[in-house]
Order: C-alpha cells, then sequence, then structure tokens
C-alpha cells in the first residue's frame, strides 16, 4: 500500500468502520453536551477500561441490590459498550444513559458473554429484561417502549435476585 493510502484512505476508512462495530452497544449516539457532563472528574474511580465507575441499586420487593457500573457515556463508550469482555462480576455492570427518552435497540455482535439487558424509563423504573441474550448475536434487542437508559449485568443476574418490571433503579448522575 503507498503512503498516500496508508496516511489519508486507511484513517477514514477505520473511522467508518468504528461507528459499524456495535456489540452489545446502543445502535443510537449521544449528544455532545450530554458527553461533556459524563466525563470523569478527578476524584472518579475508573474502570480497567477507563470508564467512570459510579454507584448503582435496584429495589426489587422491598430489598435493595447494590452494583458498581461502568458508565457508557460518549457514543464511542456506547458503542463499544461489554464487547470482548470475558467476564462480568455479579455485583457489576454497564449503564448506558441516554441524553433523551427514545426506543433503544441492543445486539450481541463481539460480546462474549450472555447479558441481562434492563430497559430503564425515564422514572427509574425498568420497562423490560432482556434475559440472558445470547453471545454473538445479531438479531436486535429492543426496548417495549421508550426508554432513559439501558443497564446490563451479568446474564441470568436479574432472575436470580428477583429483579423485574417496575422495580427500581438509581444512579448517581
Amino acid at each position: 500500500m503507498n503512503g498516500f493510502i496508508k496516511q489519508a484512505i486507511l484513517p477514514a476508512v477505520l473511522l467508518s468502520c468504528t461507528g459499524m462495530v456495535g456489540g452489545c452497544s446502543a445502535q443510537a449516539g449521544q449528544a455532545e453536551s450530554k458527553q461533556s457532563q459524563l466525563e470523569p472528574q478527578q476524584n472518579d474511580r475508573l474502570s480497567e477500561a477507563g470508564l467512570r465507575l459510579i454507584p448503582l441499586t435496584i429495589s426489587a420487593d422491598g430489598e435493595r441490590h447494590d452494583f458498581t457500573v461502568e458508565l457508557a457515556g460518549t457514543a464511542a463508550e456506547q458503542a463499544r459498550g461489554l464487547m470482548f469482555r470475558t467476564e462480568l462480576g455479579p455485583d457489576k455492570g454497564m449503564l448506558f444513559p441516554f441524553d433523551r427518552v427514545r426506543m433503544a435497540s441492543f445486539w450481541m455482535k463481539n460480546t462474549v458473554i450472555p447479558l441481562d439487558i434492563i430497559f430503564v424509563r425515564s422514572d427509574g423504573t425498568i420497562e423490560s429484561i432482556a434475559a440472558n441474550t445470547i453471545p454473538y448475536s445479531l438479531d436486535p434487542v429492543e426496548s417495549g417502549e421508550p426508554v432513559a437508559a439501558v443497564l446490563e449485568l451479568a446474564g441470568g443476574r436479574a432472575a436470580e435476585l428477583k429483579i423485574g418490571p417496575g422495580d427500581k433503579v438509581e444512579w448517581q448522575q
């Protein structure tokens, strides 16, 4: 490949391909204004992937379940999601907050482990749960109504904790 192609065309091709990859990720972007609000602060804890770690609680049947989740706040972070991860601890997860309430659609391309994909309304209640999603699947996993966020937990964890539609999800903004 000649030098011009490597320097001028290859980066453009890679950039355009990056937007097409989205294993277990939101298939829509995030507004720039929201991105700046979600950038790590000086005292924030970061995951191994460099994402901000925040506490999240799910209240189900009078019980509280505490998690530490990675915040996928930018379009790039949401596009990557939990792709290529080989494990996810029982009290870990990833949160995908949206800049506006909308229909959400995820897929499992390049996602090695099964996940529970939890769709969260703007009032914090769970709209629905796609339990034990199939690794590497290209089939869309969609919310049943517009939602404000999506939470991903290890596959089977929601059932294990008896978490279901109508339960409340709260996290640090």
